[in-house]
């Protein structure tokens, strides 16, 4: 069974859905601690041709909770956010396609962090058909004072892993030998996107998911944007 363990992300870019779209199970880290400039709450578009940030609003708490700890601002302006996404991708290809989604991601009312990036998420693993089972980490029993490396080999071992799979940015993070002598095949998936058409301008990689569906028919990103990478 191959494994990835990632955060949820609002809007992540599509290396993230090519990890869930390779692997056979895909666990939400729900426990791991928020980080205030991280990337688990926001992300950039295309607007005028340079990249924006977007984000969401949240609720001041403690930066020591984790994820599922988290709440949505009361002040944070759904309609607001909808209409930055309007304005940027109104004259994008498939904005009629793509905007009714957004508009059922970013206007769901739960003000749980977690639950609000989960459903964004499965929301669009839903449009794009990628049938990846999706758990939440929470749910797995795991040994207390652990490293970070042993704990994930733990997880792997409780679900049954004999490959695991993580973003190329880990690679300094984890082990070869170490998941090797468990019987774990470890690899890190690093992504190799052509660029596409952006309104004609000089193509920005790396932007939010929304930036790939709104230039790319659902046809072209499940057979060539999400098989464009390579396992090292």
């Amino acid at each position: 069974m191959k494994l990835a363990v990632n955060q949820p992300y609002f809007f992540p870019y599509i290396g993230y859905f090519q990890l869930i779209a390779v692997v056979d199970r895909f666990y939400l880290a729900d426990n791991m601690q928020f980080i205030k400039r991280g990337w688990v709450h926001r992300n950039r578009i295309l607007k005028n041709g340079e990249e924006s940030l977007f984000s969401i609003s949240l609720k001041k708490d403690s930066h020591t909770l984790p994820i599922r700890e988290r709440r949505l601002s009361e002040a944070f302006e759904r309609t607001r956010l909808l209409h930055r996404f309007h304005v940027a991708y109104s004259k994008a290809p498939h904005f009629r396609d793509v905007y009714p989604l957004l508009e059922h991601v970013v206007m769901n009312d739960n003000g749980n962090l977690f639950e609000y990036l989960r459903h964004s998420i499965l929301a669009i693993l839903g449009y794009l058909g990628i049938r990846t089972e999706i758990g939440v980490l929470s749910d797995v029993p795991v040994a207390e004072g652990l490293s970070k490396q042993d704990r994930l080999l733990d997880v792997c071992g409780k679900l049954g892993a004999g490959t695991y799979i993580n973003a190329i940015g880990g690679m300094s993070l984890y082990s070869k030998e170490a998941f090797a002598r468990r019987g774990i095949e470890l690899q890190f998936l690093k992504p190799a996107l052509d660029p596409y058409p952006q309104f004609g301008g000089a193509f920005i990689p790396g932007l939010s998911i929304v930036d790939v569906l709104m230039f790319n028919s659902v046809g072209r990103i499940q057979d060539e944007l999400l098989t464009a990478y390579q396992l090292v």
